[in-house]
């Protein structure tokens, strides 16, 4: 099998699989429970907090576990509008954020608030100005996500954590960082930024485990779920021991020679970049910079049919975020593509396993579609 769909989730190190299966069966205390075998597990979440923090480049009690990149981002946007409840009722977001961003967003709209949703330009970026521009004295969020998760293209946070500051916005900054821990510079703490969602099977961790970064001097923040207290009263449930371990052990395997990683995947897909656009109708789609996310489209061949295709030959691919679920892509979508192209979009991502010789499959097999199969009309 050729998987070239991390953007989707990312296969599961042995070792972190190990390390799961060790505290599943050794480590299965309740952290809540005070006798030595919750001590031990409670310790266990405790160790696991400091390693993913210190990845991140923040405090350890300012990270907050939850069980998944979605229900972090719920979480910031619910607490956000919460918080700001005496300031307004305007949040900005853009038009293509994660779903996990905008279904709340859209949620929030039918309670009364307004929404701007900025648009990204004909390569995909969204600007600091345009936050600039449509911000307001009642604005109570930005919410902007760190690397889109189907162009790959970064976006300003740092350039708009500077501006809330500089206009002395009481707008609170959320950014979902799920594409871009461990893939771009992420420094929520260094770059001002208020709230900051991970999620673990981005980068080798299992999935249902994720966490919400809440700058140390914001004071109550509004739990999205009420119950027992843990995580310092902000997250009730038992915590998932196994799945903080496993997420904890899949930041230290990438943090291993991870500017190497980097390299690699960014070689990868100059790599596959070259071969793809060799293939005639195959155009680039937006200009993403991070390494591991790259769109073409092979204009005029619908993507369903070409990703069906190339699964039933092992390799996979998608047409944008796997929370569509092969529907059209508000991202691409966004862009302002011609009916064609946007039909033919394909998105291929890397990581550090990737090779050259998964791109060289992949090339064959798509002009060898393209060379055996009807394009629309």
């Amino acid at each position: 099998m050729i998987y070239l769909d991390h953007a989707a989730t990312t296969p599961l190190p042995e070792a972190v699989a190990d390390t799961m299966y060790d505290v599943l069966r050794h480590q299965f205390g309740n952290p809540s429970a005070q006798y030595p075998l919750g001590r031990e597990a409670k310790e266990l979440v405790e160790e696991a907090r400091r390693t993913i923090a210190g990845a991140l480049g923040c405090q350890p009690s300012a990270l907050h576990f939850t069980s998944c990149g979605t229900e972090s981002d719920n979480w910031a946007i619910r607490a956000a509008a919460w918080q700001g409840r005496h300031t307004g009722r305007h949040i900005i977001t853009t038009a293509v954020e994660h779903s996990a961003v905008l279904e709340p967003c859209r949620q929030l709209e039918q309670e009364g608030y307004e929404i701007t949703y900025l648009k990204p330009d004909r390569t995909g970026h969204i600007s600091a100005e345009q936050v600039a521009e449509a911000l307001r004295e009642d604005t109570v969020l930005v919410s902007v996500m760190l690397v889109n998760n189907e162009t790959g293209c970064l976006f300003p946070v740092a350039d708009i954590a500077r501006l809330l500051k500089e206009r002395g916005s009481r707008a609170l900054l959320h950014c979902d960082a799920v594409q871009g821990f461990l893939k771009v510079p992420c420094d929520p703490a260094g770059w001002g930024v208020d709230l900051m969602s991970l999620s673990a099977h981005k980068i080798g961790g299992p999935k249902g485990i994720g966490a919400l970064y809440v700058r140390p001097d914001l004071r109550n923040l509004r739990p999205l779920l009420a119950g027992g207290g843990q995580e310092e009263g902000l997250r009730s449930g038992t915590e998932a021991t196994a799945q903080i371990a496993g997420f904890a052990k899949a930041v230290a395997l990438r943090q291993e020679g991870l500017e190497e990683k980097l390299a690699h995947m960014a070689r990868i897909k100059a790599y596959c970049r070259e071969r793809l656009l060799s293939i005639p109708g195959v155009v680039p789609v937006g200009g993403g910079e991070a390494p591991h996310i790259l769109a073409v489209s092979l204009v005029g061949y619908p993507s369903a049919n070409v990703i069906n295709d190339l699964g039933s030959q092992g390799i996979c691919l998608s047409a944008g975020s796997a929370c569509h679920r092969g529907k059209a892509s508000r991202g691409y979508a966004a862009l302002g593509l011609d009916k064609r192209t946007a039909a033919g979009v394909l998105r291929l991502s890397f990581g550090p396993e990737t090779t050259e010789g998964d791109i060289d499959a992949l090339y064959e097999a798509l002009l060898r579609h393209k060379n055996t199969r009807f394009s629309m009309l």
